[in-house]
């Protein structure tokens, strides 16, 4: 049977509505992190845990969408699939990154303007394709695999995930996968306690150490996302919505542990955060019932628009930072207008790519690779 023949099942409405709860919240960290002084002191400290939440969603609607089709689905057609869901956002994200680019020329970034148009083109040719760029094509300065798209990073191990579950890690039965899952939460423990930042961050640049660290972060979220997928059972829980949404929002907003005495106390919170709470929040998310259309509709709008918010975000967070280099000393209460201005900017930026690029895009892909 054609992969397009498999149809779709029905979604979790409160994971999709949690889902864009979370791409919100890598926003806000986004716009709080270039006002802090240093990791120990911002806004939104933990909003990049979100991406790790993301994994485990991932993982978690995997095996829900494709463990029980694989009799009559191809490898191939899985990879059609996943190419249609997450490739023309991936597109569109480094295709904005390039426009942009020139534009974004600051103190924080002052050798842009250095960059000759070749080479900005052949970096967005690259990361059409996801595919990481070594230092040497670094055109920035961050020492980004992506530096049109800062966010580009976790697409890439999301593939990474993808091909490992659906080359070989899909077969193994639920016993070899817990013990998988656990080998793979002792190495995300151990290395959130022997960071020396006292995080769990990293990932993003193409060198050994944070291949290990973008490896680590994505193992056991994508892989225990799965694992819960098969073996949990949901109930009927009211009020779950809400009562998830504000646990992402703590888990998220919570100051920093322990602070620069004691890190390795916060690198043990977001392992807990990654390990316990995530997969509890996913579980209830599951289980929840929604109430009303308008809480249902609130979780499709916000479903609907999370990846897109998270893939064109940082394209107008480029010149938010850029503002916010070129005022040193800046504060949040001065810089606030600007950022709401960037944060209201993302989100039509996010809606307009959904209706007039993704969803006509995707039709067209679902079309041709029938």
């Amino acid at each position: 049977m054609n992969n397009n023949e498999l149809g779709t099942k029905p979604h979790y409405q409160i994971l999709d509505g949690l889902r864009g709860v979370a791409a919100i919240f890598v926003v806000l960290f986004h716009l709080a992190e270039p006002l802090s002084s240093s990791h120990l002191d911002n806004v939104v400290n933990h909003g990049y845990l979100a991406v790790d939440f993301f994994f485990l969603l991932s993982g978690f609607v995997m095996g829900y969408a494709y463990d029980d089709r694989w009799g009559q689905l191809t490898i191939g057609g899985f990879f059609r699939r996943r190419f249609e869901r997450l490739q023309p956002l991936v597109v569109l994200g480094m295709t904005l990154g390039a426009i942009g680019f020139y534009f974004t020329d600051s103190t924080i970034w002052p050798l842009i303007h250095t960059v000759p148009g070749w080479k900005l083109i052949v970096v967005m040719l690259i990361g059409w394709t996801v595919l990481p760029i070594p230092l040497s094509m670094d055109i920035r300065g961050w020492q980004e695999m992506h530096p049109l798209n800062s966010v580009g990073w976790s697409l890439f191990f999301e593939y990474v995930a993808n091909i490992l579950y659906a080359l070989g890690l899909r077969k193994l039965p639920n016993k070899a996968l817990a013990c998988f899952v656990f080998l793979a939460g002792a190495l995300l423990l151990h290395f959130a306690l022997t960071n020396p930042n006292g995080d769990v961050t990293g990932g993003w640049t193409l060198n050994a150490e944070h291949l290990r660290v973008g490896i680590t972060r994505t193992l056991f979220p994508f892989f225990a996302g799965l694992l819960l997928s098969r073996v949990a059972r949901p109930t009927r829980i009211k009020h779950a919505f809400l009562g998830c949404g504000l646990l992402v929002a703590v888990v998220l907003l919570m100051p920093r542990i322990g602070g620069a005495e004691h890190l390795w106390m916060n690198g043990l919170y977001e392992a807990l955060c990654i390990i316990v709470i995530f997969p509890l929040i996913v579980y209830l998310g599951a289980s929840g019932v929604v109430h009303g259309q308008m809480e249902g509709k609130i979780c499709k709008f916000l479903g609907d628009l999370s990846y897109p918010l998270y893939m064109t975000h940082y394209v107008l967070v480029y010149f938010y930072v850029a503002w916010v280099s070129n005022h040193k000393g800046i504060t949040l209460g001065q810089a606030w207008p600007h950022a709401l201005l960037t944060f209201s900017g993302a989100i039509v930026l996010a809606y307009a790519s959904l209706k007039l690029y993704d969803e006509p895009i995707r039709a067209f892909l679902r079309k041709k690779l029938k």
